[in-house]
């Protein structure tokens, strides 16, 4: 919990509150948070329903965020940000808001770039409309950068915990590797021997994630539909955040979501047995965002009761509607 702010519901590992982000997080303790995993609203020209600003206006306004999180993550900590593309106004020239974004938090901040992640969404529609639908100048953009900054050089993370399955090919290998594969030298001089084929229990990912984002029927969409409000517009699949969890964070380790959404990244984290916080200055998107906690049998007037105590300004016990509802039935 945050001293003087109270959480709009909250469970036994976490807590989101509603507000504006720069004020909840300068509540917090420096040097306190693990990871802070996020996907803010997009510097796009066309202005969407859950709010977004000029491109030329949206880098200073996020490194205000940025700055702060600098100070509250801990040494070895982590900030993992998602951007979608963008193209300039009226043209079919691609904006460098992401890049300019990532070049600044080095080099005005202070952080580090871990390394640079492209989440590639084969299920994405065709987008720009102009551009590609109507006048066929484009490829679809399907490709967002997800830039993995850190406040050191040396941020905790283990690449083991994300390991990729082997491909069919690779696990014949590992049975076999005198029928598939003659250890030999090759022209770039990197050498591959009998080590090769040893099983280490998966596959080193790339720093390609190609994760689509197609839900329809999970249980956050569906408790929207029983009770008639409408889902977050841009929410982020439950498999990225994941990712980024694993990587870089332990069981029992702080993970906080500075533009929550839906709050994918809090379920996330409590499933992966981390502590979480959650900020989102939008109330409705907030009670709407505790389906995510909620049981799947619960009874629609139930859960509508909740998003209403929520929307309202009640704190919420997750748990113990979890609980009421159990004995209901």
């Amino acid at each position: 919990m945050i001293d003087n702010f109270s959480p709009a519901y909250f469970t036994r590992a976490g807590a989101t509150y509603i507000g504006d982000s720069r004020e909840l997080l300068a509540a917090l303790p420096d040097d306190s948070v693990n990871l802070v995993m996020t996907s803010p609203p997009f510097a796009l020209q066309r202005q969407k329903e859950y709010s977004n600003l000029d491109q030329h206006e949206y880098i200073d306004w996020f490194l205000g965020f940025a700055k702060l999180v600098y100070r509250k993550l801990k040494d070895n900590g982590s900030f993992v940000v998602d951007f979608g593309g963008a193209y300039m106004k009226g043209v079919p020239a691609r904006s460098l808001y992401n890049f300019r974004v990532m070049i600044r938090m080095v080099d005005e901040l202070g952080f580090f770039l871990a390394e640079d992640f492209y989440w590639f969404n084969p299920s994405k529609l065709p987008s720009p409309i102009e551009w590609v639908n109507k006048r066929k100048l484009r490829a679809k953009d399907s490709i967002n950068t997800v830039w993995w900054f850190s406040k050191t050089e040396w941020p905790k993370s283990d690449i083991t915990k994300v390991l990729a399955p082997y491909s069919t090919r690779m696990k014949k290998l590992i049975e076999d590797p005198d029928k598939f594969y003659t250890p030999k030298h090759r022209p770039s001089g990197h050498d591959i021997g009998r080590g090769f084929a040893k099983d280490n229990g998966g596959a080193i990912p790339p720093n390609l994630l190609q994760i689509p984002n197609s839900e329809s029927n999970g249980q956050y969409l569906s408790a929207c539909r029983a009770i008639g409000v409408k889902g977050h517009p841009a929410r982020f699949p439950a498999k990225l955040p994941e990712f980024f969890i694993r990587l870089l964070t332990d069981p029992d380790d702080l993970v906080v979501d500075i533009f929550g959404g839906s709050n994918t990244t809090g379920q996330v984290a409590e499933t992966e047995g981390r502590y979480w916080m959650v900020f989102e200055a939008h109330p409705e998107y907030v009670g709407a965002s505790a389906f995510r906690f909620l049981d799947q049998g619960m009874a629609p007037e139930f859960m509508k009761n909740i998003y209403d105590r929520i929307v309202s300004g009640e704190s919420v016990n997750l748990d113990e509607c979890r609980r009421q509802s159990a004995l209901a039935f």
